[in-house]
């Protein structure tokens, strides 16, 4: 394969990835809006078309997310290329993104993100008035999916700290994602486990 077809196929193997991966991670902890939305339209002939336009709909945020991460890797890997300092200390990337991580636990974004997906009823309702029905159920799929990712994008950062196809990672951080959106006292464990993350940056950045 040529050099240049090499570089045209690189993202979209990334992208393929990518949605592979969010698919695994983030489909699970979306699943009480998928079933509160499945409950409004159950007695209508498309409801599982509607119910796959609202799937698709959060899908395209997270794949875009993802263009936008791949932009970000490139860049990376630029400013690595020509700064010396990176080149002799590539931990200190790590160490950020967990840090980075860690801070946005106590964001205002975070909590006013994570509010909204945790009230399924409440933003169906909110979103979902019956009129130009498909182009609604797309349209609450993007919603969720921009509110999704506000919350969880700096926790799926983090893949590219442990390896983004370590599959136990995977299950660790789409576990802890789904108790933060999910469940009642998710809200509580947001600061102890910014915390915990500030602390793991803080001792990177120690032993390195």
């Amino acid at each position: 394969m040529a050099a240049g077809q090499a570089t045209g196929v690189l993202p979209l193997l990334f992208l393929a990835g990518w949605i592979v991966m969010t698919a695994a991670m983030m489909l699970p902890t979306t699943l009480p809006l998928v079933i509160t939305f499945f409950a409004f339209v159950r007695e209508r002939a498309d409801r599982a078309g509607l119910v796959t336009l609202v799937i698709a709909g959060y899908m395209v945020v997270w794949a875009a997310f993802g263009g936008l991460v791949y932009l970000g890797n490139l860049v990376t890997k630029w400013l690595v290329a020509t700064s010396p300092w990176l080149q002799r200390n590539q931990w200190a990337g790590g160490a950020g993104l967990v840090l980075l991580a860690g801070l946005f636990q106590f964001s205002s974004l975070k909590y006013r993100c994570l509010d909204k997906c945790r009230s399924p009823l409440s933003f169906v309702i909110e979103h979902w008035h019956g009129q130009r029905h498909r182009r609604q159920a797309l349209r609450l799929g993007i919603d969720h999916g921009l509110f999704c990712v506000g919350c969880c994008w700096a926790l799926m950062l983090l893949m590219f700290v442990a390896g983004i196809t370590d599959l136990l990672w995977m299950l660790i951080l789409g576990l802890v994602m789904a108790i933060e959106k999910n469940m009642p006292w998710g809200r509580q464990m947001s600061a102890p486990l910014g915390i915990l993350l500030l602390a793991w940056g803080m001792t990177l950045l120690a032993v390195a």
